[in-house]
């Protein structure tokens, strides 16, 4: 049971089979019959997992299965048996082996992958479960034991964590354990908790606990407290133990099972125990999570399945009532969303709202189970809160608490954002929808709409108000967002009212919209034409045409009528466009003739073409070459059939041949295939253009193998002047007609006769062309030809020259300028075919006294030599150069024995064999075939078959072999004899030779051939040859001997030569007999045959007896053998004396080594040692390797020390115990690996004083540090580790992992020293690694100096705010903050000052001042009450002009009266509430102050309460200048008036000019006259006059220009009008005619659209009235 979905049962009765129960159908049961040990099935999918132990072996098979796909997904054979098999994951199979733990991937094709090894403790455990953590980082192996022996029913529990990240182990002592996720609250990410069950027996105690505890928790992040609880059994179950333990993630329970039913619940947070019953009266053995129901499922013995799980409705009063835990009580049902707690709830919160606790109450609030305290009323108590100064409202912490738990409902999201809308801070609204912390509604929209558009459309898209969203589209102009929103939310708008409505606005985004009706699913919700002619009516073209382009895509039949009117509009207004759209192809069924018409009238001819289907109308159009592109023509040409286009073609021919030559040519070339080759032949030459002619087959002749094509082409190109193209064709081409080709050439008799030669020349027309030229006189070609063109034809022209009586002279010069270029061969040839072969006297010679080794040339110059009689035999004899086989041809009918002598140098052995016997000259062939001692020859001639043999045979013993001198030429004689299988005469004639007395007797050679043909022919008289004969080759006859298998007489042979070892050999490869052959070496005692006879006792397994032969034999050739039979055999003290003998003889490393392994194997290590000083060139190394693997220890010392390897020697005085002997050998040997062993077998020896001495050589390596750091601790021996890490420092090559680690040990175990240390080496630390160190064991100011080593400042500032009694320090503190990275760090540190040193604070916020948000700032500040605290730093930030600065100065200076600071900041800085502080200052007591009010007013334009207020205190120079700056006529004449009443007459003077520009002249003149002070105001007067007079002048000027500016406008405006009006010819009948609306001008930068409609009475067009917004 892997879940709670499945259950998977083997049954092995009646039959083995599987079966599988869903628990959503737990009566409908699937069997299988499977034959497997075990089945598990998946947890969530129907995957059926296999094991089953392969037959004969410890190995298991396992397999995956698809149940539903009935497939085998994979498989793998276990190279050791499973032990324990489980699920971990839905896709991940846990394998447990008896060493090691396996993780199988459902997917792919992967096999198991081992993730760790069984640790010591869980060797011999019975595996019960195996879980992994939901991150999958962390993995528990549980297994249990027979408990002590003193109490073995007490079973003992072995559990095993491993974390994956970090490869390593720790082994606990528990007998069930599982893994949860809980968030920590402070933390953002959840945190991974394993919880474990345990029970031991110590000293006769029992104890049992439950134990919780966070794995890799991060530094700076808060963590999960541990928690441990006792877990109480009953005396009746004192021996019972846990089996099982599962947590529920529904509601944060623990839940321990016991083997005998007892089911123990704890609160995962706190540990607390919660409830104990026994649910099961039999052991259960097999226990599942429920998640959907918060329990779990267990199985008993008996085979019941159990579901254990909370009531929901009565746990929380259990826990609040007989438990009496409230808090527990509250906080599990707030987190399992639990009833029975709404009293407590509600109690609990209206005692933390009386205790004025908002904050804690706002968490109760928020965090109430199943929200019983999120209602208005809650919203409505914390608004009813009054704030206190310099606190944060109560109400903005309750949505705070809020946000920070999770989502808001409508009612709680409309009143936050009242607040914030009030407040203007969108940002906050933006982040809060961003994170779906508020829920959405069309009042919430309606409210942020005031603020921000954008951000209160989506709100309306996500409280699903479809009109309201809509319309804000149509406000941001986003016209295709409203289509693809009203298809997404199934809505359906007024598409009519929303296009009307939009083009007045955007005819554009009118054309846009439109193109998405046209597009939507279900149609165009409008009709087409519909929206057209709103386009129309409007004359916006572009756009009408836009929107028909997109919709008539599909190229419809029923859209016919609409092709045709955007063809027709745009080809009257703007034909480019229309001939976009034909030459686009995107329409096909508009009506074609109209369309050709207009494209005719537009003068956009091709497009006529190509729309016209009656040839007249085509001829008549295709002439208009001069408005038509040549390419357009030529590609229409080719969509017309091949008459059609003939006439057409014809048409342009005859209408301007010259102009139209090149249109018909590239037409003819493109389409010539249709068109057809020879019609188009036809066609230029029936208008005689062989300029066309050419032209057009230039192109074509390349691709075609046509002979006629080539042939016109060439005749065209004759015909056109163009002889060089004439004689490329010719001379390239392969396809042209040669005859036909050669006789036009012939005919047009060219100036120029390369073409003919081209011809000619390729096709074997030499002679004809010979003919021609020389007839024609035209010898320089002919010369030319030969000479340059092909010389290789000379013979030809030679001969043709010849045939038509060419003087000689002129045909020797001929040949003479082409000499060594011409074939020889063939000019012999024709020469002796016409009987001139002396012609070429001159010629030949001439080559020869250039050096000429031309074969040809001498067999030339020898026939001609042959045929004069001029010592022929003289040149046979010495010219090397001709060739044999043909001179000898041309001797023998002249003269046999000059054939004879030609056929003896070229040894033609088969033309003189002929020659000779159809010539009788048989002597000269016996001569011949002895002196050439050729076997083939011979074999020639000694054929049976041969007639004249006989003849040969009786030339070749009667005169040839008398005559030779030559052993050779006797000997290859006679073996040809012997080839023609003539052993009698051969017998006989070799005795004749060899045993009588002549001048071969002593002959070697034949004393051998003599003996061979005897052991072939008669083997009985070869022991007589042996004995009388005593010159012949002993070895070869010998070895011949044994071959025959004649091993007496082989034997004989080497006896009588001495080849003792031949004989020995003999006697033991071919007689076997090693007896005689070791009384054989004894009579003749050499070394040689001793060594043979050895090699055969070695062969025989005779081991000692060989080594006893090889040390007579001295012979050390075969040590390696005899080491390896020696060493089988385990002869050592033989192999000792062998190994000595050849020692003498060689220097071998092998022999010496062997040699020393041999002393040290029968032990004789006096002997080894003597050796060693001894002079050798022994392998010691490997020799002290050998005795090392075998144990021989004290040799191995020996060789060692001897060949200073002071590694190995080391390791093996490590194994006789001698370690001070041990650690000078490594310090010698320098090694890293051989100071761990010592170092470490030192430690286990606890010889801690050497130990440190390797462990010293050791820490200075970085790969190793770890290694020995680890090996200590984990021995216990920690003061020792941090002795040898503390005299590491002092070390050369003292690096950062020494320091680093001797940190990290001094955070564990010395920390009074760590913070010195950290100090010291600050720099030559791995400060991550020391950070984590210290975060573990929470020393906090070493922490914060190590972050601000590292740069991570930010970590130091928390560290600093968290941990401020042990970690703060002002300067240090400020020289952090002002290097965060993390903006909120800063506002954290202003509370943090705020709270613990307010004094400072002004200090730190300048620190801080160009990184703050000062408006935050103040608020923090305004909240807390304490605004004068931060003076001196908003003084600093005012020139950022800061609203909330600005205010906050503003009010300070107010309270302290200080008018000159308030003006000051007035003036620099404009961004506050100005009439605010105005009305707050205008009564103030001091006078300055009120004028400062006064100034605001004037700065804000409340020009009248300006001026009212300077009034009353008699500031008459301020109301003059506000009056002048306010720019109102009114306000400057009451002031006047105000002057006069009051009689203040200067200050009326005064004012006259100070607002001069706003008094009118005719008041200040009537008030100056009735108040007779004209003479006051006269000054004033004139300069009226004066500005007016030059006024008038300004006008006159600018109205003359006016008028030129008119007349050119309204000639502007005609033209305008007249493009306008081309339209109303093409309105549709339906329609009325436009109205003078359209003849209006289009006003500026409105591209041909329509002014706006009017709102009442009848639009253009008769269409309805348009309503608007």
């Amino acid at each position: 049971m892997e879940s709670d979905k499945y259950i998977c049962v083997r049954e092995t009765s009646p039959q083995n089979s599987v079966v599988i129960i869903d628990m959503n159908m737990p009566m409908q049961p699937l069997r299988r019959p499977i034959t497997a040990d075990s089945a598990l099935m998946n947890p969530n999918s129907r995957i059926l997992a296999l094991k089953a132990q392969v037959p004969g072996t410890t190995q298991d098979y396992l397999q995956m299965f698809n149940i539903e796909a009935k497939a085998k997904l994979k498989s793998h054979q276990m190279p050791d048996q499973v032990e324990f098999w489980k699920w971990i994951t839905p896709k991940m199979l846990g394998l447990v082996t008896q060493y090691s733990v396996y993780h199988w991937s459902i997917e792919g094709d992967s096999e198991p992958v081992k993730m760790f090894d069984r640790a010591t403790k869980l060797e011999n455990n019975q595996i019960i479960n195996y879980k992994c953590s939901p991150n999958e980082k962390w993995l528990v192996l549980i297994g249990i034991t027979p408990g002590p022996p003193e109490r073995p029913q007490l079973v003992k529990g072995n559990m095993q964590l491993f974390s994956v990240d970090q490869q390593q182990t720790q082994s606990l002592d528990a007998h069930a354990a599982s893994f949860a996720q809980f968030k920590v609250p402070g933390n953002e990410n959840p945190s991974t908790l394993i919880s474990f069950a345990t029970k031991s027996f110590n000293a006769g105690q029992i104890t049992s606990n439950v134990h919780v505890i966070e794995l890799g928790a991060l530094p700076g992040k808060a963590s999960f407290a541990k928690k441990k609880a006792d877990l109480s059994f009953l005396p009746d179950f004192a021996d019972d133990f846990p089996v099982a333990m599962q947590i529920s993630n529904k509601f944060s329970l623990i839940y321990v099972i016991t083997k005998l039913g007892l089911l123990f619940v704890y609160d995962l947070e706190t540990a607390s125990p919660i409830y104990r019953n026994r649910i099961s009266t039999d052991p259960i053995f097999l226990t599942s999570e429920a998640s959907s129901v918060g329990g779990f499922y267990a199985i008993n013995r008996r085979g019941q399945v159990l579901l254990a799980t909370v009531n929901e409705a009565t746990i929380i009063p259990f826990i609040s009532g007989p438990l009496k835990n409230l808090e527990l009580a509250v906080n599990l049902a707030k987190r399992g969303n639990l009833p029975g707690a709404d009293d407590l709830v509600v109690k609990r919160f209206k005692e933390l709202f009386d205790q004025t606790k908002y904050k804690e109450a706002a968490e109760l609030a928020a965090e109430s189970p199943q929200g019983i305290l999120r209602t208005p009323d809650t919203v409505s108590k914390f608004q009813s809160v009054p704030v206190q100064a310099g606190q944060t409202p109560p109400l903005l912490q309750y949505f705070g608490t809020l946000l920070t738990k999770g989502k808001l409902n409508s009612y709680e999201s409309l009143e936050l954002s009242r607040l914030v809308v009030n407040q203007n801070k969108k940002n906050l609204l933006k982040n809060w929808l961003e994170e779906d912390k508020l829920e959405c509604s069309e009042e919430l929209g309606d409210l942020v709409k005031t603020l921000d558009n954008d951000l209160a459309l989506e709100i309306y898209i996500k409280a699903q108000t479809s009109p309201k969203v809509v319309v804000a589209l149509v406000e941001k102009r986003e016209f295709d967002n409203i289509l693809i929103y009203s298809e997404k939310v199934k809505y359906t708008p007024d598409y009519l009212f929303l296009l009307q409505t939009i083009l007045r606005t955007d005819p554009q985004g009118a054309g846009e919209f439109a193109v998405k009706m046209s597009q939507m699913k279900g149609g165009c919700p409008l009709d087409i034409n519909t929206i057209t002619d709103l386009f129309l009516q409007r004359n916006l073209i572009r756009e009408a045409t836009a929107f028909l382009l997109d919709v008539l895509k599909p190229n419809l039949p029923e859209h016919a009528f609409l092709q045709t009117k955007v063809l027709e509009i745009n080809l009257v207004t703007f034909p480019n466009v229309a001939e976009a759209i034909l030459a686009g192809s995107m329409f096909s069924h508009y009506d074609r003739p109209r369309v050709a018409q207009l494209c005719e009238k537009a003068g956009l001819y091709i497009q006529s073409l190509k729309h016209y289907s009656d040839l007249n109308d085509i001829k008549r159009v295709i002439v208009n070459t001069h408005a038509i592109e040549p390419q357009a023509l030529v590609d229409f040409l080719g969509t017309l059939s091949s008459d059609w286009a003939m006439e057409c073609m014809k048409e342009l021919l005859i209408v301007n041949p010259r102009g139209n030559l090149q249109i018909i040519v590239q037409a003819c070339k493109e389409y010539c295939e249709q068109l057809g080759v020879d019609a188009c032949i036809k066609l230029f030459e029936q208008f005689k253009s062989y300029e066309g002619l050419y032209f057009f087959l230039g192109s074509y002749v390349r691709m075609s193998e046509d002979p006629e094509v080539h042939f016109k082409y060439i005749e065209a190109s004759a015909k056109t002047g163009q002889i060089k193209e004439v004689e490329r064709v010719t001379r390239e081409s392969n396809f042209y007609d040669a005859e036909k080709t050669k006789n036009f050439l012939m005919e047009a008799k060219l100036p120029d006769a390369r073409p003919l030669i081209n011809v000619c020349d390729r096709f074997g027309f030499v002679p004809d062309l010979t003919h021609y030229l020389y007839i024609n006189n035209m010898l320089r070609y002919i010369e030319g030809y030969v000479q340059k063109v092909n010389p290789g034809s000379a013979p030809l022209v030679v001969g043709q020259l010849l045939d038509d009586e060419c003087p000689e002279d002129f045909i020797k010069g001929l040949i003479i300028s082409v000499r060594s270029l011409l074939p020889v061969e063939t000019l012999v040839e024709e020469c002796e075919k016409r009987n001139r072969l002396r012609l070429l006297t001159q010629f030949l010679e001439h080559l020869v006294t250039e050096g000429s080794q031309d074969v040809h040339v001498h067999n030339a110059l020898g026939k001609i030599i042959i045929d004069s009689n001029n010592n022929p035999e003289g040149f046979l004899t010495t010219n090397n150069y001709y060739d044999s086989r043909v001179v000898g041809k041309y001797c023998e009918k002249r003269d046999p024995t000059l054939a004879v002598v030609s056929y003896r140098r070229g040894q033609c052995d088969e033309e003189l064999i002929n020659v000779t016997n159809k010539n009788s000259l048989f002597k000269l062939q016996a001569r011949y075939v002895v002196e050439r001692m050729d076997g083939d020859l011979w074999e020639m001639v000694l054929d049976e078959n041969n007639e004249y043999r006989r003849q040969v045979i009786d030339q070749v013993v009667s005169t040839a072999l008398p005559e030779s001198k030559s052993p050779e030429q006797v000997s290859s004689a006679v073996k040809a004899f012997m080839t023609a299988d003539l052993p009698h005469e051969l017998i006989e004639l070799l005795e004749k030779i060899v045993l009588q007395n002549s001048d071969f007797s002593g002959n070697v050679n034949l004393q051998n051939l003599l003996i061979l043909t005897a052991v072939k022919a008669d083997p009985s008289r070869v022991m007589d040859y042996i004995n009388r004969l005593e010159n012949f080759d002993g070895t070869v006859v010998g070895e011949l001997a044994v071959e025959a298998q004649l091993f007496e007489e082989a034997f004989a042979i080497f006896k009588k030569f001495n080849l003792n070892v031949e004989a020995v050999n003999v006697l033991l490869d071919n007689v076997k007999s090693i007896e005689r052959a070791a009384e054989f070496a004894l009579r003749v005692e050499e070394d040689s045959v001793w060594s043979q006879v050895a090699k055969a006792q070695l062969r025989e397994g005779l081991v000692s007896e060989a080594i006893e032969s090889f040390i007579r034999a001295e012979d050390a050739t075969h040590f390696l053998e005899v080491i390896r039979v020696a060493e089988d055999a385990n002869v050592y003290d033989d192999m000792v004396s062998y190994l000595l003998m050849v020692r003498n003889k060689v220097k071998e490393v092998k022999v010496d080594s062997e040699l020393l392994y041999a002393y040290a194997k029968i032990g004789r290590l006096g002997e080894v040692e003597e050796f060693i000083l001894m002079p050798n060139v022994a392998n010691l190394q490997n020799v002290g390797d050998r005795m090392y693997d075998e144990a021989m220890y004290e040799a191995a010392k020996i060789v060692y020390a001897f060949v200073s390897n002071w590694g190995k020697l080391a390791v093996t005085l490590v194994k006789l115990q001698q370690f001070q002997g041990a650690v000078d050998a490594a310090r010698k040997a320098s090694s890293a690996k051989t100071w761990k062993e010592v170092c470490f077998a030192c430690v286990d020896a606890e010889e801690f004083r050497l130990a440190q001495i390797c462990g010293l050589n050791i820490i200075i390596q970085v790969d190793d540090l770890e290694e020995v750091s680890e090996f200590y601790q984990n021995k216990g021996f920690f003061s020792e580790l941090i002795s040898l890490m503390e005299s590491g420092l002092g070390l050369e090559r003292a690096h950062m992992g020494i320091f680093t680690e001797l940190g990290v040990l001094y955070a564990r175990y010395r920390y009074e020293k760590l913070i010195e240390h950290i100090k010291l080496f600050s720099t030559r630390l791995n400060i991550p690694k020391l950070i984590r160190a210290c975060d573990e064991q929470q020393h906090w100011q070493e922490l914060t100096y190590l972050y601000i080593q590292y740069a991570e400042f930010d970590n130091a500032a928390t560290t600093v705010m968290n941990h401020s009694p042990e970690a703060w320090e002002h300067v240090q503190f400020k020289d952090i903050v002002g290097k965060v990275a993390n903006v909120e760090v800063y506002y954290k540190a202003v509370h943090f000052y705020l709270l613990e040193h307010p004094d400072m604070i002004n200090d730190l916020l300048n620190v801080l001042a160009l990184r703050l948000d000062h408006a935050r700032v103040v608020d923090i500040m305004r909240k807390a009450g304490q605004l004068r605290l931060i003076k001196p730093y908003m003084v600093a930030v005012q020139s950022n002009n800061v609203t909330a600065v600005n205010e906050a100065l503003n009010e300070i200076y107010v309270e302290e009266e200080d008018y000159e600071r308030l003006r000051e900041s007035i003036d620099l800085h404009d961004s506050f509430d100005q009439i605010g502080l105005a009305q707050k200052i205008e009564k103030h007591e001091l006078v300055e102050m009120r004028r400062v009010a006064a100034y605001i007013y004037k700065k804000a334009g409340k020009w009248k309460q300006s001026i009212a207020l300077s009034k009353k205190d008699n500031l008459y120079k301020d109301c003059m200048e506000t009056a002048s700056q306010s720019g109102d006529h009114d306000l400057a004449e009451q002031l006047l008036v105000y002057f006069i009443e009051q009689g203040k007459k200067e200050c009326f003077v005064t004012c006259l000019f100070v607002c001069y520009d706003l008094i009118r002249p005719d008041v200040a003149l009537e008030l100056a006259w009735i108040n007779n002070i004209i003479d006051l105001a006269f000054p004033y007067l004139l300069q009226v006059m004066r500005e007016y007079t030059g006024k008038v002048d300004e006008i006159i000027k600018d109205k003359l220009e006016a008028q030129k500016e008119a007349k050119a406008k309204e000639q502007e405006e005609k033209e305008v009008m007249s493009q306008q009006n081309m339209y109303a010819q093409l309105l549709p009948n339906a329609l009325p005619a436009p109205s003078m609306l359209l003849a209006l001008p289009a006003p500026p930068m409105q591209m041909g659209g329509m002014p706006p409609m009017p709102m009442g009475g009848m639009p253009p067009f008769g269409m309805p009235p348009m309503g608007g917004y």
